[in-house]
């Protein structure tokens, strides 16, 4: 079975800064583009970044310079770097992943900005 996990999240105020990573394990092959979406109560589930494999990446416009995407295939790994946070980064963070047709989810990790 394909899990993903999200770790990383929490509590920040707002102008910090954290960190989500994401780890893909088990039975899948051929990852092509490894993004991650957010979603609050009341709203769709929206992409906030994505990078596919051959490295190019796009960023919501909310967080068009403050978020940063990166992956790791060695690892298995998809972080978001989020700086300047602002309090409507308030989320639930989801990780997402997909082997052309397939996509898979995280559970998703709680980020909430406030002081």
């Amino acid at each position: 079975q394909v899990q993903l996990v999200e770790s990383g999240g929490g509590l920040v105020q707002p102008g910090g800064s954290l960190t989500l990573s994401c780890l893909v394990s088990g039975p899948i092959l051929n990852i092509n583009t490894m993004s991650w979406y957010r979603q609050t109560p009341g709203k769709q589930r929206e992409s906030v970044a994505s990078i596919s494999r051959t490295g190019y990446t796009r960023y919501a416009d909310s967080v068009k310079g403050r978020f940063t995407i990166s992956r790791d295939d060695v690892k298995n790994t998809v972080a978001l770097q989020m700086d300047s946070l602002k309090p409507e980064d308030t989320a639930v963070y989801y990780c997402n992943v997909v082997n052309y047709i397939t996509p898979y989810w995280g559970q998703g990790i709680q980020v909430t900005v406030s002081s």
